[in-house]
């Protein structure tokens, strides 16, 4: 079982490997795209609508939603793992095994 969990991770770390790479051709290419675009348009002032000064910053609304999705992931992983931890008994007479399934790998939410 320990090969098959080496082998998940390698694929895992491979797959988001792939991910980030392919993340920053992307960012790269909006990066020159904007630059070329900046260098071609004048410098026209921007229009504030009433109350802009109040609004949330692009930044600010990326941090808060990945903050908010981290926290609603935490809290899938721990109900999860509590529903793992509350079919305990009924998974171990069913498998004739002694052993608590989730209470081996040790791992908890953050």
């Amino acid at each position: 079982m320990n090969d098959s969990r080496n082998i998940g991770q390698e694929v895992q770390g491979q797959i988001l490997d792939t991910i980030r790479k392919s993340q920053e051709a992307v960012t790269d290419a909006i990066r020159t795209w904007a630059d070329a675009i900046a260098a071609l348009t004048p410098s026209l002032p921007i229009p504030q609508p009433p109350f802009a000064d109040k609004l949330p910053k692009p930044d600010e609304l990326v941090a808060n939603a990945y903050d908010f999705a981290e926290q609603l992931l935490a809290a899938q992983r721990k109900f999860a793992e509590d529903v793992l931890a509350a079919t305990a008994p009924v998974l171990a007479a069913a498998t004739g095994s002694h052993d608590a399934p989730g209470k081996k790998g040790g791992s908890s939410a953050k």
